[in-house]
């Protein structure tokens, strides 16, 4: 394993991400053996930092982490990361990310996480996006940054992100900010716009260079939907595809996807490996987020970090698809 700088916080973060969300679904609705024995693999395998959120199983994912973290000693822990998300017509902001941060503390029985992120999206009006947050409801005095920062004076959280979804340029005004050590964004092989510039005819929604922004200012980047919920790793559905990026067609995404088949050989491995070998190629990432339904799926992803960056002609042409829009 090998391990990149979170942003300017002076830890250091395996290129893997262990994801206790919904897609993959393994924290919440595997049996306790399967759960530990992936804790165990993902440790072993130098994995040292589990993402989660108190919405993933409504709970559910922060309770297992609890006690599977209470089950290793001190040194094996890794970091633990997890979300909330603020009503923007609720209570006060402080009040809700206190209520919040208190109630994942007590399921993940810890006294602090490394990391807090608002997982709310961010909008230029709250009625363009639905449950968004708008920039100013975020960044001005009392807004929601303000009471993260408090959560980081108590002492709860070490530092304090967000999840890019949203509106590209409410997102790049939260980048542009620095109130945020770090950003989740959305990043993979069929729309790789978060990492590179696109052309103007580009169908999947535009994000306009998170990452590279991200990089400026100097924000830890963790990748998610690396296999665009799982349409680049399968052609099974499971019914949890699309609903991250704005504009996401799952039905869009597997006519991309069948135009990158073709460029694929046994030597670039398995497809959900080529995906993360691609995130990983990006210098602005600083890991990528594995969610995971089955220990294969932490194994191939394992096996993926180990094989390295895909070889430049893959590369090649699948940034020749995108200037094409895969047509």
């Amino acid at each position: 394993m090998k391990y990149r700088a979170f942003g300017a916080t002076g830890v250091r973060v395996s290129e893997l991400i262990f994801g206790g969300g919904a897609v993959g679904g393994l924290l919440i609705d595997a049996d306790d053996d399967t759960k530990r024995a992936a804790i165990k693999m993902a440790i072993d395998g130098g994995i040292n930092w589990i993402d989660t959120a108190a919405s993933y199983g409504r709970g559910r994912s922060e309770e297992a982490l609890g006690w599977l973290m209470a089950e290793l000693s001190p040194d094996q822990r890794p970091h633990i990361s997890t979300k909330l998300r603020i009503e923007r017509d609720g209570p006060g902001y402080r009040d809700q990310a206190e209520m919040a941060m208190a109630g994942s503390l007590e399921r993940l029985g810890m006294e602090n996480v490394e990391l807090y992120q608002l997982h709310n999206r961010i909008a230029s009006s709250p009625d363009a996006v639905p449950g968004s947050l708008t920039p100013d409801d975020v960044l001005r005095d009392g807004g929601v940054a303000d009471a993260l920062d408090h959560l980081v004076a108590q002492g709860l959280t070490r530092h304090i992100g967000f999840t890019a979804t949203g509106e590209a340029e409410a997102l790049h005004t939260i980048i542009a900010s620095g109130r945020f050590a770090s950003a989740q964004i959305y990043y993979n092989l069929l729309n790789p716009s978060a990492g590179r510039p696109v052309s103007e005819t580009f169908t999947p929604y535009d994000q306009r260079q998170l990452i590279d922004a991200a990089s400026e200012q100097e924000m830890a980047v963790i990748v998610i939907r690396v296999l665009a919920a799982g349409v680049i790793a399968t052609d099974q559905r499971t019914g949890k595809e699309g609903g991250v990026v704005l504009d996401n067609d799952v039905a869009a995404d597997e006519a991309r996807m069948r135009k990158v088949l073709p460029l694929l050989r046994p030597e670039h491995g398995e497809r959900a490996q080529v995906a993360f070998r691609y995130a990983l190629g990006h210098p602005g990432v600083s890991g990528i987020e594995v969610g995971l339904a089955e220990l294969e799926h932490l194994a191939l992803a394992l096996a993926a970090a180990e094989m390295g960056p895909l070889p430049e002609d893959l590369i090649a042409e699948l940034d020749d698809l995108v200037d094409r829009d895969f047509r």
